[in-house]
Order: C-alpha cells, then sequence, then structure tokens
C-alpha cells in the first residue's frame, strides 16, 4: 500500500452561518418571492429567506428582493422589523459588504440603512464642517480601521517605553473620534478591532519583540478593548473573530491589493452578521431566554428509558463529559442575564429527578425560571413558556438535538430563534455561541440576577394562586418596596438596555443611546426616574425609567415611560406616578403631557394615561399619526391606591 493511500480524510470544510438551517430550494423560493406582487410582501419573504445558510451571490439576490429603501419605515415595523441608520466609516473598501449586511440584518429583525462615508475620510468626516452624514443622522457608528491606519513608524529595536507611549497617544487619538461621532451624531459608536494581516517576523518569538508587527496590533487592540470599556464604546471583534477562524477563511490578499478590500466576499455574509447582530443588541432585539430540551442534549440517552443510572452525564466518558461542558455553557449563560428554561416530551417526575439526584448534574432546578415536562407538542410548550415568563415569544431560543422537532418549531413557530446543532454533543456550545443570539451591548449587576429574578417571579405566581385569596392580600403580602430615584452614572448602562429592549410596556418605544441618555440627565429643567422594586421574594432590580422634558407653558411631557413585564399587575405605575409628580413639582411644572405612540408590540399600554387620570387633549401640530395625547394638572393629582413602600426623599 503506497503512503498517499493511508493519509487520514481531510475533514469538510465548516459551513459559515452553520446555525441556520440549509433552505431545500433557495433559488426557487427567491424566484417564488420575486413574483409577489406588493414591496412589503416581498421584504417579509426576504427577511423569511435571511433565516437560512447562504453565501456572498446569495445574500446579494435576497437584498435585491427586499428593496427596503421602497417601504416606508411604518410598514417595516408592522412586519415586525426595527429600522435602524448605520454609518460606516473606514480605511478599507466596505462596499461589497452591504448587501450581506442588510441581508444579516433582516435575520436579526432590522431593517438597515446603510450609508459610508468616502474612502479613508474618517477624521475629515467627523472633524471637518457638516456632510451628507449629518443631515443622514446615524444612530449607529461603525469606525472600521485596518492595520495600515495604525502604523506607529517604530523601529523594530524600540523599547518597550516608547511602544507603551506610541500606543496610547495613537488609542487616545481614536477615544477623541469617539466622543466626536456621539457629539456629532448622538449615535452609539462601535469600533472595529485591528486585524493582523502582517505574516510574523520572528516566529514565535515576535511577541516578545515590543515592535514587532504582531506585537504592536495586540497592544493596540488591547488598549482600543480597554479605552472603548471606558468610554461606552461598544466592539466588532473582528480580531478575536480572525484569530478564532484563521486568517484563510478570512482574507484574501489578492482582493486587498486589488480593491483594498479586507473582508473576503466568503466571509461577507458572517462579516455582516457581527455586524448586524451588534447592532441588534443595541436596538434591543437580541434573544432573552434559552430553552433546552432535555434527553439527548442535556445528557444523553432518555431518562424515562434509561434511568438516572443510566442516562450518559459526567466523567467516566467523552459523550458524558462534553454534555456537562454543554451544562456548565448554559449555566454561565444563565449567570451573565440569559433566562433558562426547559422544554421536554418527558415525565415531569423523571426529568426533575435527574436535576435534583443525578450527581454530576450541572444545571441546578433553581436556575431554571420555566421547568415544562409533559407530552404536549412543543411549539404549544414554548408558547407557554413565553406566556409564564410574561416575554414575547420572539425572545426564545430553542435548542434541541432532534432534526425533526426543529424544523415542527421553525414551522410553527417561525419568531423564535431555532440554531442547527452539530451531530456531536461537544460541539453544541461552540455553535449556540457562533449563533450570536445573545449578544451583549452592556453587563450590569442586575443582568447578572435576572434568571434568578424571573425564577423568583414564578414563585410570586405560584403564591398569588395559593397564599391569597383575593389579589388585594396578594399584593399586601408581597411586601413590596420601591426605591425611585434620578438616574445616576451607575444607572445609565441598565437605563439604556431597558430603554432598548422593552417593547409591551413602553409609551413611546422610542430608542436612546447612552449619549442621549445622559443629556436628559444634565438637563436641569428635565426629569429622569429608574424604579427599582423588591419584595419578600427578592429584589426585582432596576425595572422602570420615565424622561420628562420641559413642553412650555409650565408642563413636562413624559418622553419616554417604559417598565419591565416581570411586574406587571402590582400597581407599579400608580406608585411611579406619585414619584413623578413629587419630581415634576420640584421642578416647577403644574402640568404632565403624557403619549401615547401605538406599536405592534404596545397595545397593552393604550389605556395607561387614562386609567392613572390623565385627560385626553388635542394632538400638537405636526404630531405622529396615531399618537394620542393627555394631560393630568398637577393641582388636581391625588395620590391613587396601591400597596408600594416609596423610599422618601429619592425623586
Amino acid at each position: 500500500m503506497d503512503q498517499q493511500s493511508v493519509q487520514p480524510p481531510q475533514a469538510p470544510e465548516e459551513a459559515d452561518l452553520a446555525w441556520l438551517p440549509a433552505h431545500p430550494d433557495l433559488s426557487a423560493a427567491l424566484a417564488a418571492a420575486r413574483r409577489l406582487p406588493q414591496p412589503a410582501e416581498r421584504v417579509r419573504a426576504a427577511a423569511e429567506l435571511a433565516g437560512y445558510r447562504h453565501n456572498f451571490l446569495a445574500a446579494g439576490r435576497i437584498d435585491r428582493l427586499a428593496s427596503l429603501d421602497a417601504v416606508p419605515p411604518a410598514e417595516l415595523r408592522g412586519l415586525g422589523l426595527f429600522p435602524l441608520r448605520l454609518a460606516i466609516l473606514a480605511s478599507h473598501t466596505v462596499d461589497h459588504l452591504f448587501p450581506a449586511l442588510r441581508v444579516a440584518g433582516l435575520g436579526r429583525r432590522l431593517a438597515l440603512d446603510l450609508r459610508v462615508a468616502p474612502y479613508g475620510q474618517y477624521r475629515q468626516v467627523l472633524l471637518g464642517p457638516p456632510t451628507e452624514l449629518d443631515e443622514f443622522s446615524p444612530q449607529l457608528v461603525l469606525l472600521a480601521l485596518d492595520e495600515a491606519e495604525f502604523q506607529l513608524g517604530l523601529p523594530l529595536e524600540a523599547g518597550e517605553a516608547e511602544v507603551e507611549e506610541a500606543v496610547a497617544r495613537r488609542v487616545e487619538e481614536v477615544r477623541h473620534l469617539w466622543r466626536r461621532a456621539r457629539e456629532r451624531y448622538g449615535a452609539t459608536v462601535v469600533q472595529q478591532t485591528i486585524v493582523n494581516t502582517a505574516p510574523p517576523l520572528f516566529g514565535n518569538f515576535e511577541g516578545l519583540v515590543a515592535a514587532a508587527p504582531g506585537a504592536l496590533v495586540e497592544r493596540l487592540n488591547a488598549g482600543l478593548r480597554r479605552a472603548a470599556r471606558e468610554e461606552g464604546v461598544l466592539l466588532l471583534d473582528l480580531a478575536w473573530q480572525v484569530a478564532r477562524d484563521g486568517a484563510a477563511r478570512w482574507l484574501d490578499p489578492v482582493r486587498w491589493h486589488q480593491a483594498k478590500q479586507l473582508v473576503s466576499l466568503r466571509s461577507a455574509p458572517l462579516y455582516g452578521d457581527l455586524l448586524a447582530r451588534v447592532a441588534a443588541a443595541v436596538a434591543g432585539l437580541s434573544r432573552k431566554c434559552l430553552v433546552l430540551d432535555l434527553d439527548n442534549t442535556l445528557w444523553g440517552g432518555v431518562i424515562g428509558d434509561d434511568g438516572l443510572g443510566g442516562i450518559v452525564l459526567g466523567q467516566g466518558s467523552a459523550a458524558g463529559e462534553a454534555y456537562a461542558g454543554f451544562q456548565r455553557y448554559c449555566g454561565l449563560l444563565g449567570a451573565r442575564g440569559v433566562i433558562l428554561a426547559v422544554c421536554s416530551k418527558n415525565d415531569e417526575a423523571n426529568a426533575v429527578e435527574a436535576f435534583d439526584k443525578h450527581p454530576e448534574m450541572v444545571l441546578r432546578r433553581d436556575q431554571i425560571a420555566a421547568f415544562v415536562a409533559n407530552w404536549t407538542d412543543k411549539a404549544a410548550n414554548l408558547r407557554d413558556i413565553a406566556a409564564t415568563l410574561n416575554i414575547g415569544i420572539d425572545s426564545l431560543v430553542f435548542v434541541d438535538d432532534n432534526p425533526a422537532e426543529r424544523a415542527i418549531v421553525r414551522r410553527e413557530l417561525p419568531m423564535v430563534a431555532v440554531p442547527e446543532l452539530p451531530e456531536d454533543v461537544a460541539g453544541y456550545a461552540a455553535r449556540l455561541a457562533e449563533a450570536g443570539y445573545f449578544e451583549a451591548a452592556a453587563f450590569t449587576a442586575d443582568d447578572a440576577q435576572r434568571g434568578r429574578q424571573y425564577a423568583l417571579n414564578a414563585e410570586r405566581q405560584r403564591a398569588s394562586q395559593t397564599s391569597s385569596t383575593d389579589m388585594e392580600g396578594f399584593l399586601r403580602s408581597l411586601e413590596m418596596v420601591m426605591d425611585a430615584a434620578p438616574i445616576a452614572p451607575v444607572d445609565l448602562a441598565r437605563v439604556t438596555q431597558l430603554t432598548n429592549k422593552t417593547n409591551q410596556f413602553n409609551l413611546t418605544t422610542r430608542r436612546y443611546t447612552e449619549a442621549e441618555i445622559a443629556q436628559v440627565m444634565e438637563d436641569p429643567s428635565s426629569v429622569t426616574l429608574r424604579v427599582r422594586l423588591a419584595d419578600r421574594f427578592g429584589d426585582n432590580g432596576l425595572i422602570a425609567v420615565v424622561l420628562a422634558r420641559p413642553a412650555g407653558e409650565g408642563a413636562l411631557a413624559i418622553d419616554t415611560w417604559l417598565m419591565s413585564c416581570r411586574v406587571l399587575g402590582r400597581g407599579v405605575e400608580r406608585a411611579m406616578l406619585q414619584s413623578l409628580v413629587r419630581a415634576a413639582s420640584a421642578r416647577g411644572a403644574r402640568a404632565l403631557i403624557g403619549v401615547y405612540r401605538p406599536t405592534a408590540k404596545n397595545g397593552m399600554v393604550s389605556d395607561h394615561y387614562a386609567k392613572l387620570g390623565f385627560e385626553p387633549m388635542p394632538p400638537p401640530p405636526g404630531a405622529e399619526d396615531g399618537a394620542t395625547f393627555w394631560r393630568l394638572e398637577l393641582d388636581r393629582f391625588v395620590a391613587p391606591e396601591h400597596f408600594i413602600s416609596i423610599m422618601e426623599g429619592v425623586a
């Protein structure tokens, strides 16, 4: 037998966007969609097709089908798409990425309106006189700079101190550009990290030479990450992704020299998705809840057949360790604020026994906010889980090893994210991470407690059914304490997060960046409130926000009033009004004006102001169609009844 015949087979190349299912006939689906008569129908079809695996050419075809410019923003919102204006200021060519970006946006429930600054003119655009971008007024600005823009001109023999000083100086220049972008556009800023495209000069010794090209890029990226954390700037960490996937998968040296395309055509769909998931996080569209199957997903085997001792989990086998590793990753997602739930076709007693008694079980029962194990179809159970947690069904990610179950849920509940899984459980955690469903735009102490808060909320619901014979008695038994105070810098990240994620109890659904909310905070004539709520079960965290601005003639207009659905039905809005009236009176206001802007998701608060005693008033000139306006004279205000203790002297 010759030497060539005994060579191991080459593993197939891993597909990009591998978490998405493959379409059985994408070309036929595109052809059928092109025959749809209305632009909005074609956008809906394009958004559906964006949820399937696609390459650069297919992304271009889906993008041409969508023609987002032909559909008004109100219609896009009606389709469940969030319009977002994104500007890219780049030192490398990005135009070839736009179709993939828009298609990735559709897959993340975004309708992206894109603008690019003139090639390499990012400094002039940010520091010079007004340009077309000022009129565009982007909500998100990406600063995408390549390695050549960070040449420091240092000799290879430069010492540590000289290198550190040059890196700090360059990072400070970029920091100034971030600040200018925020001041100029009021936008959230995203910085793309620097991709190292240069071959090493010193081999494995490269990282030990302070001024070696590879070492410099590492230092610059470390400085950018540190500065971004300090400045509240988000990252598109392309350097991390390229290092993880390999430069050959991302970079095309020929296209770089021909057209200064840093990202290859092949990687355009993945690049588009990386940026779209950051934009979705900014817009509050990241998923909230991970719903897990049990048999052959969290452990190997079927517990109903194999028994507690027969399932594969933990030490003793490679598969058992892989299942434990996947559980560990899910537990870490829970620790950072993702709600965990279980949806399994199982007898509940068998399913719970694994959590309570298996010595290698990593996830604990008290980490699971909603536990559903029965023989009902999973689509129905997923609806029940969303209702139990009081979150939108489009907040769910469902992980199941069974391809048939995945296909059924996708068909019955297309708004639920259902990732494709690899054959081996060893790849489950990586695949879930690759999918980017839980992309974060902030991480706060409240986030770390969210899973526990939802679990406690389930306990409150059970208590409402068992401990009281009437709602008033239940509310009294909760012993609620509300802390309403002006928004402080320490609250800013969480307040911005709530502003961009809350859809149902949100009177205006206006989205704001940290910089924009900080401007309201600094205005002495405005009122800001952030509300925390605790009860006998525990702390619910920061659960509500109010922003009110002067509206002339002694009135304050309530620009934003939003509240987490976790605390619905407890009278929090009535207690909040009491604090808001006190704060408004302290500013010398004589009236409050409330605005309700209807959306596809906030119908539950259409009568919010009427319930609180506001009187309807005529819309002002230029008011948005469909919006209603309400007025409350403060000298006629009577504190509404509720069962919440309000901390004194804080608002």
